[in-house]
């Protein structure tokens, strides 16, 4: 690592601290040469996945839409900030492992779904009446029948 004060690439590691739930590595250095301290920070690269919009637009993925998606969702309903944060890191998890570097935003809208539908059947009904934007009154109740067998078997 070069020392930021005397541009030496020589130096030892004081003190090694994780960060961030262990995403990220604090390391203090002291320069061999100068003997000047400073802090390094490591974290893993992760290539950015871009999203595909249904008018084919692309944008970088962005965890907080999917947050802020889900509090709409949850909002006055018993699922607590800490199930809606867990429910993201589970879809962020999915999209980085499977998707490469693109995901179409349906496939987003069916993961999350499918972690509200198992979390609470209010707030996915919600989610869904946005993301299936439903055409008539038929097509409401045809996906609250669904949820119904699902829920009976």
């Amino acid at each position: 690592m070069k020392c930021p004060f005397c541009g030496c690439t020589e130096s030892k590691v004081l003190d090694t601290r994780t960060l961030d739930e262990a995403t990220a590595i604090r390391r203090r250095r002291q320069c061999e040469k100068c003997g000047e301290k400073f802090t390094t920070y490591e974290r893993v690269d992760i290539i950015p996945v871009v999203v595909i919009k249904s008018d084919n637009t692309r944008e970088t993925f962005d965890r907080n839409k999917i947050l802020s998606g889900i509090q709409r969702a949850c909002n006055k309903r018993p699922v607590s900030m800490e199930q809606m944060e867990n429910m993201v890191k589970e879809i962020e998890t999915v999209i980085y492992n499977t998707s490469g570097k693109e995901v179409h935003s349906d496939e987003i809208g069916r993961l999350v779904m499918e972690k509200l539908k198992d979390t609470d059947e209010v707030a996915y009904v919600r989610f869904a009446s946005v993301y299936k934007q439903f055409k008539d009154i038929d097509s409401f109740m045809a996906e609250l029948a669904s949820l119904l067998k699902v829920k009976d078997n």
